[in-house]
C-alpha cells in the first residue's frame, strides 16, 4: 500500500527545489512588484541523537530533511536610507503584510516575532564587519512550523546564503566560510530573536551533506560526515509531528541550559562535556543544592554526559556498518530525555510506545523537546503500519492527529535558482 493511500493519516510532502523556487518567486512579485535577484533555501533537520548536548560542548548527529526554507530576495534598491531598508513578506502570513525597518533598527529588544530571525541574521553579518545592507525578502516554506525541526534555522541560514550571495561576502564557498555563516545565524537566533538554542540546527543546515549525517562536535564547531544510508539497511526513518505545542522561548529551554552551566560551575569544568562517564558517580557526588535541589541537577548532568557516550556510540556502530543495531540507543536516549532531562511530553511518550509496539527498531523524542517531533527507525516496508499505529494511539488518547513525513539526509543550504 502507498502511504499516500492512507485518507487517514497526513503526509508532510517536501517541495521539489524548482516548484519551492517558483512559488518564492511568484510570491515575491505579488508582493513587491518586482524580480527577485535569485531564490536561495535551507534545509530543515533532525536529530538521530544527542539532544541538549549542544550548549554543553557535546556532540551531536543530526541530519538535513528534504524539507527546505525558500526565501526569494533582492538587494536594496535606490541610495541613502533607502539602500539600507529591510523588508520582509512571509508566504504564510498572507494578510500580514509588509515588515519595514532600517537595517540600523535591528537590534537586540527591538525586532518581534519571525521577522527577528531573518533580520537578525543581517545585523550578525554586519557585527562580524562585512558589509551588509538593505534588502527585500519572501519567505515560503514546507519546513513543518513549531514541530522541533528547526524552521528558524533554516529561515535563518536561508537568508545567510542569500546574503552571503547579493553581497559577495563569499563565506559560503567552503566550510570554514559556512561555519562563520553559522555562527551568525546562532547570535540573530540567540540576541535578536532571544532563543538560547546552542547551534546544532545552524551548522546542520549549513554544514551538513547529502547523504551523510553530521556528526558535530560543539567544543570546537569541527565536523565529519558519517555516511548514512538507511535504504540500503533496508529503513527507513519516520518523523512525526505529535502537533503538540513546541516553543523555545517560554523559559523551560533557558532553565535546562542555566541548569548545566550552574553544574560546570560547581564542578570546576568548562563545560559538561569534560565529565567523563568513569568520572560521573563521583561528579554527581559534589553537586550541591543551588537554585534547584541538588538532584535535579544530577539528572540534568547525568543525561547530558550518558548522551554524549551515546553519540559516540551510535557513530561507532554506523562506521561498522552496523545501522540495524542502533536502535536500543534511541530508546535509552529518549528514556533519558523523559525521565533524567523531564523535556519529554504525553504526544512524544506516545509515538514513542506505539511506533515500538508495531515493530520499530528504536525510537526517541527529537529536538528541543516540550512538544514537537519524535523519530522510529522503521522497516521500509512497515513505515504505513508503523505510522497508522502512532496515529490510532493517539487517536485512543485524544490527542490532536499528528503529521508524518520520512527523513532523507539531504543538500545544505544554498542557491537555488
Amino acid at each position: 500500500m502507498s502511504r499516500h493511500a492512507a485518507r487517514t493519516i497526513t503526509w508532510v510532502d517536501a517541495w521539489e527545489p524548482a516548484a519551492g523556487a517558483e512559488r518564492a518567486v511568484a510570491a515575491f512579485r505579488e508582493r513587491f512588484g518586482a524580480e527577485p535577484d535569485g531564490v536561495w533555501s535551507a534545509p530543515g533537520r533532525v536529530n538521530l541523537i544527542g539532544e541538549h548536548t549542544d550548549y554543553n560542548g557535546g556532540l551531536c548527529l543530526p541530519i538535513d530533511l528534504p524539507h527546505r526554507t525558500y526565501v526569494a530576495l533582492r538587494r536594496a534598491q535606490g541610495e541613502g536610507s533607502d539602500a539600507t531598508l529591510v523588508r520582509l513578506a512571509s508566504a504564510q502570513e498572507q494578510g500580514a503584510g509588509v515588515w519595514t525597518s532600517p537595517l540600523a533598527d535591528v537590534l537586540p529588544g527591538r525586532v518581534q516575532g519571525w521577522p527577528s530571525y531573518a533580520a537578525g541574521v543581517a545585523w550578525a553579518l554586519a557585527g562580524d564587519g562585512h558589509v551588509v545592507g538593505g534588502f527585500d525578502a519572501v519567505v515560503d516554506s514546507c519546513v513543518p512550523y513549531g514541530a522541533g525541526l528547526s524552521s528558524s534555522a533554516a529561515l535563518e541560514c536561508a537568508v545567510a546564503v542569500a546574503l552571503d550571495d547579493v553581497f559577495g561576502l563569499g563565506l559560503a564557498a567552503d566550510d570554514a566560510g559556512r561555519a562563520r555563516l553559522a555562527a551568525a545565524c546562532i547570535r540573530a537566533e540567540n540576541d535578536i530573536a532571544g532563543a538560547p538554542t546552542g547551534g546544532m540546527d545552524q551548522s546542520s543546515s549549513l554544514r551538513a551533506r547529502s547523504g551523510h549525517a553530521l556528526l558535530l562536535d560543539c567544543l570546537d564547531q569541527s565536523v565529519r560526515h558519517v555516511p548514512f544510508d538507511l535504504a540500503a539497511a533496508g529503513l527507513a526513518l519516520l518523523v512525526v509531528d505529535t502537533r503538540a505545542e513546541h516553543a523555545l522561548v517560554d523559559g523551560q529551554y533557558a532553565a535546562r541550559r542555566t541548569a548545566c552551566e550552574a553544574a560546570a560551575a560547581q564542578l570546576g569544568v568548562g563545560t559538561l562535556r569534560e565529565i567523563t562517564p568513569d568520572a560521573l558517580p563521583d561528579a554527581l557526588a559534589r553537586l550541591t543544592d543551588g537554585d534547584q535541589p541538588a538532584e535535579v541537577t544530577r539528572r540534568r548532568v547525568r543525561h547530558v554526559v550518558t548522551e554524549i557516550a551515546r553519540v559516540q556510540e551510535f557513530v561507532a556502530l554506523l562506521d561498522a556498518g552496523r545501522v540495524r543495531d542502533v536502535g536500543p540507543l534511541m530508546d535509552a536516549s529518549h528514556a533519558s530525555l523523559r525521565d533524567d532531562y523531564e523535556v519529554s511530553a504525553p504526544e512524544l511518550d506516545r509515538v514513542v510506545e506505539s511506533a515500538r509496539s508495531a515493530g520499530a527498531l528504536g525510537a526517541r523524542m527529537t529536538g528541543g523537546g516540550f512538544g514537537g517531533s519524535a523519530i522510529a527507525l522503521v522497516e521500509v516496508g512497515s513505515i504505513d503500519a508503523v505510522a497508522a499505529a502512532v496515529a490510532r494511539a493517539f487517536d485512543e488518547a485524544g490527542f490532536t492527529p499528528p503529521a508524518f513525513l520520512v527523513a532523507e539526509a539531504s543538500a545544505p543550504a544554498g542557491r537555488t535558482a
